[in-house]
């Protein structure tokens, strides 16, 4: 494969981005030897959006594109779709959910498998989202999963997090806690002008405020993404933390976490989870089977 022209993908040219994140995506040689030699001086925000299923984060997603490209800005777009634990492919598409901008040459739209990945996110997110930084983008959007897994990796990765949730969750608002209340910067409440979104809004901003506030007080908007309602609030709030992000003691944070998550993968990169699967289903079969001595002595000493 030939080299990655750096001048090209700098100035944002689609097949120079397109064969990068394979590169990296696939672990290749000529990937790691592209990161190694990005330079990191110039700070563009990526952010990320995530929640649970039927929130409409792609409708808030889609929203933010369409407002930013009126600001004259160029966007980066990655899906993380789920894979199926039985054949590990993507599920979803990007040319479905992101189909108004598919065309746009201002918006750069990739759909990554999450191949096992906990947390939401596709194996390789990190790394891609840095060719990305260095691709002329003026912004990055980064949905995640949402299908139950655990998302707090997504705080590792985004300069600021957005959780989407609706109306409906109100019953269970206090569970928010100890799951996505931690990694929330923002929270949206889309689909506003359903029944009782008034409540939940109270109610979730009480819980908000629950929370020791330091330096940025977390928002809650209310949005109906298919009309646009309440994006271009949601927008101020996420330059105005991503204001703060430019500070040292919050960009060292940021980055520790990043380098905890890149050093975690890299040391899980041997493990393959369809291998696994395959392994375990031969060795359960075997009389007096014990999942942590099978551990022991296939995985945890290596």
């Amino acid at each position: 494969m030939n080299s990655i022209d750096f001048a090209l993908l700098q100035k944002g040219d689609a097949r120079q981005l397109a064969r990068a994140i394979s590169l990296v995506e696939n672990d290749l040689p000529e990937g790691k030897r592209l990161l190694t030699s990005l330079p990191f001086d110039k700070h563009v925000p990526v952010v990320g959006i995530t929640g649970p299923p039927g929130a409409g984060k792609s409708s808030i997603v889609n929203a933010l594109v369409h407002h930013l490209l009126a600001e004259g800005k160029k966007i980066g777009v990655l899906a993380i779709d789920p894979t199926s634990p039985f054949n590990f492919g993507s599920l979803l598409g990007d040319r479905i959910r992101m189909s108004d901008h598919f065309n746009d040459s201002r918006v750069y739209i990739r759909s990554l498998a999450t191949r096992g990945s906990l947390g939401g996110l596709s194996a390789r997110i990190f790394e891609i989202t840095d060719v990305m930084r260095h691709a002329g983008f003026d912004l990055i959007l980064i949905e995640t999963v949402g299908v139950g897994q655990s998302e707090v990796e997504i705080a590792g990765l985004a300069d600021s997090t957005v959780v989407v949730l609706v109306p409906e969750a109100g019953d269970e608002v206090q569970t928010l806690k100890s799951g996505l209340m931690e990694v929330a910067d923002l929270f949206v409440v889309n689909k506003s002008d359903r029944e009782g979104a008034d409540i939940f809004v109270k109610n979730l901003n009480a819980l908000v405020h629950q929370k020791e506030q330091a330096e940025w007080e977390i928002p809650v908007i209310k949005t109906i993404a298919t009309t646009n309602e309440g994006i271009a609030e949601l927008w101020e709030h996420l330059e105005k933390h991503n204001a703060l992000n430019t500070g040292s003691t919050r960009k060292v944070q940021l980055l520790a976490e990043k380098a905890w998550q890149l050093i975690m993968h890299r040391r899980m990169a041997d493990i393959d989870r369809k291998e696994l699967v395959e392994r375990l289903h031969v060795a359960s079969g075997q009389p007096g089977f014990n999942i942590y001595d099978y551990l022991q002595q296939h995985y945890y000493g290596k």
